[in-house]
């Protein structure tokens, strides 16, 4: 009586086995390198207030966070990497986090500031931040009236608006605006040639 030999195990089996163990691990370290990743924080700024456009950044105007920004933590400053100098190239509102984007070195703005006074008061709409258009109306020469009222420049922010002290502290009639330096002989030259100034939020009639 003769014995048939046993069958070996195909080769190819056996790599397959070690294939699929491989692959379970690797997706065993994926999933803990995302787990650890999502739970890796890091502190950036976020602002404690509304920064208007051309303002000064500066580290009292803000407040340090851990926040967990994966890829993009690159994208927003650390306390760290605010120096001075920085103003803010676009408004930022309260709780929003500083991207690198929105700083900007202040000898390299085209903005800056200017404070005029609204000849017909200043809408509740508008705050610091808020985007408006500026318009005048050219004080005709040896009278007392006013052309028609045009609009001088069309795109300003409001960076501040003083209010009055006491209890009923009241808004006055005057307030800083952050303009294109292009466009600031313009507005100086309507005030000082007696022009009515006025402001007017970006998307309502004049």
């Amino acid at each position: 009586m003769t014995t048939q030999p046993r069958a070996r195990r195909a080769f190819w089996g056996d790599i397959r086995f070690l294939i699929g163990i491989a692959l379970v691990i690797l997706s065993i370290v994926g999933v803990w390198l995302i787990v650890s990743s999502a739970r890796q924080t890091t502190p950036v700024l976020q602002a404690d207030r509304t920064i208007a456009q051309g303002e000064a950044l500066v580290s009292d105007d803000f407040r340090v966070v851990e926040v967990s920004l994966g890829t993009v933590v690159d994208g927003y400053l650390a306390p760290q990497d605010l120096e001075p100098g920085m103003i803010a190239s676009r408004t930022l509102s309260a709780g929003e986090l500083l991207p690198a984007t929105a700083a900007a070195d202040a000898q390299s703005s085209r903005t800056t500031s200017i404070v005029i006074e609204s000849s017909v008061g200043i809408p509740e709409s508008v705050a610091v931040g808020t985007p408006v258009e500026l318009w005048y109306a050219p004080l005709v020469a040896e009278t007392d009236e006013f052309d028609p009222p045009r609009i001088l420049v069309a795109d300003v922010v409001v960076a501040s608006i003083p209010e009055t002290d006491g209890m009923l502290a009241q808004r006055t009639a005057m307030l800083e605006i952050v303009i294109d330096r292009s466009d600031v002989a313009d507005v100086l030259a309507a005030i000082t040639g007696g022009a009515a100034l006025s402001v007017v939020p970006l998307g309502h009639a004049s």
